[in-house]
């Protein structure tokens, strides 16, 4: 089927949704509800699947029928801002630029160059969600996100750039090394209570290891204290609990103001990889290229 084919009936779709019902949609749409009623009939011929489910009552989607608004709206906002960069040859970034952080390294490491780019743009409209969990940047219309770690083959529907690893360090608080000895090689390590980052399902992090042999072992570490939280766990190791494997981007400050101190020098690591990743299809939008460039001058893992 040729591509242009496959729009036929979606903005009579969307707006039928919209209205709630062929009677609203033709008021919109200038038709009859009849011709609501049969664009409608042919779309789900021709999709071979049933996008309302009709009652005397009223028109309620299927999850199908769910499932393919969403993506009918999306597709109509990009055609709609596609063609509003060609009416104005845009070159000013405008609009809601929807965008998903890592929710720590979000708030500490992007959010100042985010609003550094907004004051500068004042037309842009930037809308910020902070999660840890999997975002489907191209289902959930994010234009542009941060990821730290990321697929080894990024699907080729997304641009993506890399802009280097997180830094690994192993550290304590100066009490903690006080009362308990500073651990010399990692044989004096399982002597030493250990602070992970653990996920929902129960499982912790392992650390990343420097072998002899130039290699990183993971190593799984039973921690005498788990967080879910990358600042809660920062804070409980700059209480003096234990052992942490931190990102310097995390620690940074409180090894820089002596508040945490880096132990086992030669297993300073390269962690995860940060990536700024996007739909290709909206990089030539003017608020995603910008957000791009500024990103991929200003950000960086340190």
């Amino acid at each position: 089927m040729h591509s242009s084919e496959r729009l036929k009936g979606i903005d009579v779709f969307v707006t039928t949704v919209a209205a709630g019902s062929f009677t609203g949609a033709a008021d919109r749409l200038n038709l009859t509800a009849s011709a609501v009623g049969k664009s409608i009939a042919r779309l789900e011929a021709r999709l071979a699947t049933r996008l309302f489910e009709r009652t005397t009552r009223k028109l309620q989607l299927t999850d199908a029928g769910a499932a393919f608004h969403r993506v009918c709206v999306r597709v109509l906002d990009d055609i709609e801002s596609a063609e509003r960069v060609l009416a104005e040859d845009a070159t000013e970034p405008s609009g809601r630029l929807r965008i998903d952080l890592p929710a720590t390294f979000g708030r500490r490491q992007v959010m100042g160059w985010l609003m550094d780019f907004a004051v500068a743009h004042p037309a842009v409209q930037p809308h910020i969600s902070f999660t840890d969990r999997f975002v489907d940047v191209v289902d959930d219309g994010i234009d542009v996100a941060v990821r730290i770690g990321g697929p080894d083959l990024w699907p080729a529907n997304l641009g993506h750039r890399f802009l280097g690893h997180e830094r690994l360090v192993l550290c304590a608080a100066p009490g903690y090394l006080e009362r308990r000895g500073t651990p010399r090689t990692l044989a004096d390590l399982p002597q030493h209570d250990a602070i992970t980052y653990g996920r929902a399902d129960g499982t912790s992090s392992p650390w990343l290891i420097a072998t002899p042999g130039g290699l990183t072992e993971r190593r799984a570490v039973d921690g005498r204290v788990v967080v879910g939280n990358a600042e809660a766990q920062l804070d409980a190791v700059i209480a003096g609990l234990g052992v942490a494997q931190m990102a310097t981007w995390l620690a940074g400050d409180a090894l820089r103001a002596g508040a945490l101190v880096p132990i086992l020098a030669v297993q300073d690591i390269d962690g995860l990889p940060l990536h700024l990743v996007w739909p290709l299809g909206k990089q030539l939008l003017p608020k995603v290229d910008g957000l791009l460039k500024h990103l991929a001058k200003h950000l960086r893992i340190r």
